[in-house]
């Protein structure tokens, strides 16, 4: 669900920039007056695996689309919704600047469209309400499948409000909403399953570790078989199981081909997209998760050449690894920046 900048005008975008740089202040200030200092490599590796985890699309039967994790849920479950927003931003940060996933004028949105809802709205509507502190299984699941639908198509259906207060004719509202909040929802339910399944296997080897209301209770005594185990699944989704990733259209490629016959739109011509996309290309030096192909003269074929699957590629491997790499460093920097300027307000 990571928009482009061609589905954005540059007023919504940067409207959403500065909503969530505003949010994002407020995380960091919650964070440095109540989170435990322990919890920063968790957020590391927790926003290595999500990274890694996104680049993984599965196959929506019947439909021909596929979705991919969000992870915003599964976040604010084991770190709390104001680190996991920190985190998610992160994630997505790193994803538009060094990998081309989504445009740096969408990223606002992206990270509005897929942090606040779960982190802010699922996490406490729905998880905090029917699974709580609970170790049962069944309602951690149903909790984190029901979370995750209402999340995911908060998230759908606030892409379709960018795209039609930006003025994107193409992408009529009733039709686009029709296409993307059922796709959506098929995803949200593969996803809930996948963030369940974590939270259970989570919970049995750490139960002391998750979120609580009370910050400064959490003891935190030994979380190494959680980073450890979390480090190692990153590394794996990153570097090999990412080759398998669904070839068809994601959620939001497949709802715009339904609806306007193109699973992209033309990049507009404006400064201030021109500037933007210049910046990208100069900054993605692993774009669409791959090396940088050499520019050629030849003229492009008339039909594309089919996917292969699994898409063994050198290149996919080293953008799972070097991502999961860069998205644990910003997060872990991050931090340490929170914790630097609580103990500066400390000694005042």
């Amino acid at each position: 669900m990571h928009m482009a900048d061609a589905l954005l005008s540059p007023t919504v975008g940067i409207s959403f920039w500065m909503g969530t740089i505003a949010v994002i202040s407020y995380c960091a200030n919650k964070l440095k007056n109540e989170f435990n200092d322990k919890i920063i490599p968790l957020m590391g590796v927790m926003g290595a695996f999500i990274f890694a985890g996104q680049m993984i699309n599965f196959t929506i039967p019947a439909t021909g689309s596929s979705g991919h994790i969000g992870g915003g849920f599964l976040l604010a479950i084991i770190l709390g919704p104001w680190a996991a927003f920190i985190t998610i931003a992160s994630v997505l940060f790193i994803q538009a600047l060094f990998f081309a996933d989504g445009g740096l004028l969408a990223l606002g949105c992206n990270i509005w469209n897929m942090g606040i809802y779960p982190c802010f709205v699922a996490y406490p509507v729905i998880y905090k309400l029917l699974a709580g502190d609970s170790s049962n299984n069944k309602k951690i699941m149903i909790s984190s499948i029901l979370g995750v639908i209402l999340g995911l198509e908060l998230g759908a259906f606030s892409v379709v409000l960018e795209t039609v207060f930006s003025g994107i004719t193409e992408l009529p509202f009733l039709t686009f909403t029709g296409m993307m909040l059922p796709i959506h929802l098929l995803i949200a339910v593969v996803e809930g399953i996948v963030t369940g399944t974590i939270v259970i296997y989570v919970k049995n080897i750490q139960p002391d570790l998750f979120y609580a209301d009370n910050k400064s209770d959490r003891t935190f005594l030994n979380i190494k078989t959680v980073l450890v185990s979390i480090s190692v699944l990153a590394l794996i989704t990153g570097g090999i199981l990412s080759w398998f990733a669904s070839t068809h259209p994601d959620g939001l490629e497949w709802s715009m081909g339904k609806t306007s016959g193109r699973e992209e739109l033309p990049p507009k011509e404006t400064v201030f997209h021109d500037n933007l996309s210049k910046l990208q290309e100069k900054t993605a030096f692993l774009p669409d998760y791959g090396f940088k192909k050499p520019e050629t003269a030849e003229p492009e074929k008339a039909e594309p050449e089919k996917e292969a699957w699994p898409a063994v590629s050198g290149g996919t491997s080293v953008s799972g690894i070097i991502g999961g790499i860069f998205t644990l460093g910003i997060t872990v920097l991050i931090g340490f920046v929170i914790k630097f300027f609580r103990k500066k307000e400390t000694k005042v």
